[in-house]
């Protein structure tokens, strides 16, 4: 009987920062799951929480999951800045790590500003072309560009 309480008590999803935590992974794979948290980011949280990161995140006790979601809420505060996502944010200057939906509008918030600016990275962003020094003669081909193939079509079809 001990043994089927026990896999009642198993949490095969665990709900943490708007995102479903498979129970069957380890702790700090399980919070690679969420937006915004890697591998590093969750060592960080666990080493800080002392809980054992092998552990199944689905055998965990309420209170236990409560204090790693906790952890990750606080993580840019007992954070070093070197292990933060958003350092010397132009806002506000200060070392911020974001998760989540956050992510996502503070990104769109960065590429508004450089197109504002009219900064290179902007301007790329704007015209829909790389924009990290990538070579694009020949890889990343979009839209109007025509291919050898299709060059030979247009003169054939031209010529008759």
């Amino acid at each position: 009987m001990p043994e089927e309480e026990k896999e009642k008590e198993f949490k095969y999803i665990v709900r943490m920062k708007n995102t479903d935590l498979d129970g069957s992974k380890p702790v700090t794979y399980a919070l690679r799951d969420i937006k915004g948290v890697g591998i590093r980011v969750a060592e960080m949280v666990m080493n800080s929480t002392e809980i054992d990161p092998n552990e199944k995140i689905g055998k965990l006790e309420d209170e236990t999951i409560d204090e790693i979601r906790e952890a990750v809420d606080n993580f840019s505060e007992d954070a070093p800045s070197w292990a933060v996502n958003r350092q010397r944010d132009p806002v506000t200057g200060e070392d911020n790590h974001v998760i989540k939906n956050e992510l996502d509008t503070v990104f769109r918030e960065d590429i508004n500003r450089m197109q504002k600016i009219s900064s290179y990275k902007g301007i790329r962003h704007e015209r829909g072309q790389k924009v990290r020094g990538q070579r694009t003669k020949s890889n990343g081909r979009t839209g109007m560009e025509l291919g050898v193939e299709k060059k030979l079509a247009r003169a054939q079809a031209e010529s008759e």
